[in-house]
């Protein structure tokens, strides 16, 4: 069984909310699960880098993954202290890394802004060139079939729990080479998902396992950016990437791939996949 990843419960990633529903011209008042958003503020070793809406639950897992797609650690070790507080009604995660991981990207940290959480996507070519400057070029040793892509993809509604409560959260599932489920996550915003279920692989000290990501949307550059961070060879979603997302999976070594009605589409790192 795949670790889903619940520190809190289901209760508090939802709500129930009356709605009025018309069907047939009938008009009547029903119950739905309506999924929460909330703001989460992140700080680095005492000064506050982010403020990033997200779904409540898994917020270690959260900003483990969001710090190593934003550059500022490179495995579990560079981080000193992780915690989480929600004292007075605010939402606090503080990290505190190493010295030596403090002075080694004391650039990123003093940087204005965060380079991945972003709502409306990238903007400009100053900007995709300092995300591509803290990528590395994934490995290639691994080969896919084409039935063992349809079957990742195809397990994210299984453990779609939030999902199917809400119809309102994405989800991102993170398996090794032989594709057995290393973590899994939900969030309102699908760069969350990707992050908390990158950021469990971290805390859990598998990183060095991850090689391919499915997720329950359309394909950005910035989840190729966070999918680069953790060296996934291969990122699929059930939408087609955007034409920014090819380019820099293709810079850096990625296969990037979606499903639509039955059909697989491969944009950029053929060489990965075989027909059955």
């Amino acid at each position: 069984m795949i670790p889903v990843n619940t520190v809190n419960s289901d209760s508090q990633n939802y709500r129930e909310e009356p709605i009025t529903v018309y069907e047939d011209n009938i008009r009547q008042t029903v119950s739905e699960a309506i999924i929460i958003e909330e703001p989460l503020s992140i700080r680095i070793d005492g000064s506050s880098y982010s403020l990033v809406m997200r779904s409540p639950g898994d917020e270690k897992a959260h900003v483990a993954g969001f710090c190593l797609s934003e550059g500022i650690i490179d495995h579990a070790r560079d981080i000193r202290e992780l915690s989480f507080c929600t004292e007075d009604g605010v939402n606090v995660a503080t990290v505190l890394l190493t010295p030596e991981r403090r002075e080694k990207i004391a650039d990123i940290l003093d940087r204005k802004g965060f380079i991945s959480q972003t709502s409306c996507g990238i903007c400009g070519k100053e900007m995709a060139a300092d995300i591509r400057q803290i990528l590395t070029p994934a490995p290639n040793n691994c080969r896919f079939s084409t039935a063992a892509m349809f079957h990742a993809i195809n397990m994210l509604p299984e453990y779609q729990t939030l999902y199917k409560k809400t119809r309102g959260a994405h989800a991102a599932m993170i398996f090794d080479k032989a594709l057995a489920p290393l973590s899994f996550a939900e969030d309102v915003g699908r760069h969350n998902a990707l992050d908390k279920a990158i950021g469990r692989t971290v805390i859990d000290d598998r990183l060095h396992e991850a090689v391919f990501g499915a997720m329950s949307s359309r394909l950005s550059y910035e989840l190729v950016q966070k999918a680069a961070r953790a060296r996934l060879e291969v990122l699929i979603g059930i939408s087609r990437p955007t034409a920014l997302a090819i380019d820099l999976a293709r810079s850096v070594g990625m296969t990037l791939a979606c499903t639509k009605n039955q059909k697989l589409m491969i944009f950029c790192g053929q060489d990965r996949v075989f027909a059955d």
